[in-house]
């Protein structure tokens, strides 16, 4: 799951010495609004279209542009959900990949990233969603594992968030591989366990939306 395995190559850098005209027409050629800017394989920022259109001049070298979003990147290393992060950070739909030597590598989109972090996390897999708020201290995957195979069910996957109404709390979502959520939710609550949230799943083929869908949701996004 490191970033550089996820690497879009359809998307092409902009070099200095490129013009704008040249960045709108590859823009349209393969439909995004966004391109990196590299320098002698050194990563600059991104040129984004509506600038472009701002600037209302085919002929203007890149090099008169100043790009936005220099810090728009991740290490080759890291895990998607890196790209993920740095993609909500900087409100970009494209995260630049580097090497450890900060060499280019190439981009990762926020689709593909999104994609590759659903399977990573089951969301295709048939199942429900739990969501639990507890203590840290509270936190113990082996054993809230251990009530819940109790019913039969098992975890597929978990992700743990600050919860944002109470800092001394964490939310611990659990993907499960059973639908029916009623009798593990009171064997939860039984050992002391507060839900604040769950999605049972329906049975049938999942659409590529729907897999979003359950994504964000998934991530309490």
């Amino acid at each position: 799951m490191h970033a550089y395995e996820y690497i879009n190559n359809l998307i092409p850098p902009l070099k200095l010495s490129d013009k704008t005209g040249m960045a709108l027409a590859w823009m349209e050629e393969i439909r995004t609004d966004v391109l990196p800017v590299i320098d002698k394989g050194v990563f600059l920022g991104l040129i984004k279209e509506e600038r472009i259109f701002e600037i209302n001049n085919p002929d203007t070298l890149i090099a008169d542009i100043e790009p936005s979003n220099p810090d728009c990147w991740v290490f080759s290393d890291k895990h998607i959900y890196d790209v993920l992060r740095v993609s909500s950070e900087q409100n970009s739909n494209i995260v630049a990949v580097l090497d450890r030597e900060s060499n280019y590598l190439g981009i990762v989109t926020m689709e593909d990233s999104i994609a590759a972090f659903a399977d990573s996390l089951s969301i295709k897999s048939q199942g429900s969603v739990v969501i639990l708020s507890l203590s840290m201290p509270d936190y113990s995957l082996s054993e809230i594992s251990r009530i819940i195979e109790s019913e039969n069910a098992k975890v597929l996957s978990s992700f743990i968030t600050t919860d944002p109404l109470d800092d001394s709390k964490i939310k611990l979502t659990l993907k499960l591989d059973q639908t029916e959520l009623r009798h593990i939710k009171a064997t939860l609550e039984r050992f002391g366990y507060k839900i604040i949230d769950h999605y049972q799943e329906e049975s049938g083929v999942t659409s590529e939306e729907d897999r979003i869908g359950n994504l964000l949701r998934f991530l309490d996004i």
